[in-house]
């Protein structure tokens, strides 16, 4: 593995220069990847699969909607495309267990009465095998057990994917039965797209990637900027003022900013007023989150966080129940206005116009 300095703490991380394409391709070329689940992770990484020349089969329950987005991506049923998990984990020779953590529990009987010698079993998270008295999911010892997980959401595995570039991801090798787990797992992190590999253990990418979830990548920014924009509108700002000084000038301008400069180059290239109140006011925003994230973090790993996902993701009426939840948000004023405020972009224009 090629040694980063990562802000002074030297990494071994694994580069495309020293396991390009061909090579990785050379690793998988007698492998079939079976994909359970073609969510937004499953299609992502199984149509980069596809597209780089890995031999790739799908399994997903008939009738909803991963169902016709995998035959509207060409996998044919019956050949590229099967209804029953049993019929992908008997074909394939790795596994890519990429249904939701509640879907893993589920179909783990399943799946773990059909694994067989030197199959590999391979993750997108942690969440099963390290909360595994809550989940069941206990790998037989005559399998690899790994896992890739990418940094982003699958929708951006895939952009990022046709746009030529790539996402960063982990890897881990939690049980090597062959004695060629790693070069599989890695081989298949440079099959779906990833920029770099970075090494982590299945524990440290579950607590990490649930705390960051729950955190600054979703929970946290959603609340922060619901704050923000309560407290303009309650001082009399108007919405579209509020809206866009809360989440448009953040995700239109800054942000993007922030992901290619740093943000020490944001706020450098900001006005002196602005660069004053973001250092001041930073701190004092540190402060205040910092013990909450610190609850957070040990509510993962407690396994608090978990059980609260499985119990409430299992239930019978979790989809409508995850509907009047994200209408909350919907049909609130702050998001109303986001529509409205996104409709008014000027690459919208045209659309609008035809309104």
């Amino acid at each position: 593995m090629a040694v980063m300095d990562f802000g002074g703490v030297k990494e071994e991380v694994v580069t495309r220069e020293e396991l390009p394409l061909t090579r990785a391709q050379a690793i998988l070329k007698d492998e079939v990847v079976g994909v359970l689940g073609y969510g937004p992770q499953g299609q992502g990484q199984s149509l980069n699969l596809r597209d780089n020349g890995i031999n790739v089969i799908i399994g997903q329950r008939k009738g909803g909607r991963g169902w016709s987005d995998a035959i509207g991506d060409g996998w044919v049923e019956g050949k590229t495309l099967f209804d029953k998990v049993e019929d992908v984990v008997e074909r394939a020779t790795i596994i890519e267990y990429l249904l939701s953590d509640a879907g893993q529990k589920e179909q783990w009987p399943i799946v773990s009465a059909r694994l067989r010698k030197g199959q590999a079993l391979c993750f997108s998270h942690g969440f099963s095998v390290v909360y595994k008295d809550q989940t069941h999911v206990i790998p037989p010892p005559t399998v690899d057990v790994v896992l890739v997980a990418p940094k982003g959401a699958g929708r951006t595995v895939r952009a990022n994917f046709l746009a030529g570039s790539g996402i960063n991801s982990s890897f881990a090798v939690q049980q090597d039965a062959t004695g060629r787990a790693r070069e599989r797992v890695t081989a298949l992190g440079i099959a779906i797209g990833s920029g770099y590999l970075f090494p982590t253990t299945f524990e440290k990418e579950v607590f990490s990637d649930l705390t960051g979830e729950r955190g600054v990548l979703l929970g946290a920014i959603a609340g922060l900027m619901k704050a923000q924009y309560d407290t303009l509108r309650a001082m009399g700002h108007s919405p579209s003022e509020a809206f866009n000084e809360t989440v448009e000038e953040a995700t239109q301008s800054l942000y993007p900013l922030m992901g290619k400069n740093g943000v020490d180059w944001m706020i450098a290239s900001c006005s002196t007023t602005a660069q004053r109140g973001a250092l001041d006011w930073a701190k004092r925003f540190e402060a205040a989150v910092k013990p909450v994230m610190q609850e957070l973090y040990e509510s993962v790993r407690s396994g608090a966080e978990t059980k609260r996902v499985l119990d409430t993701c299992s239930a019978a009426d979790y989809r409508n129940r995850l509907e009047g939840e994200l209408d909350e948000w919907r049909k609130s004023e702050m998001w109303k206005t986001g529509a409205t405020v996104r409709a008014l972009r000027p690459e919208n224009w045209s659309k609008t116009a035809k309104k």
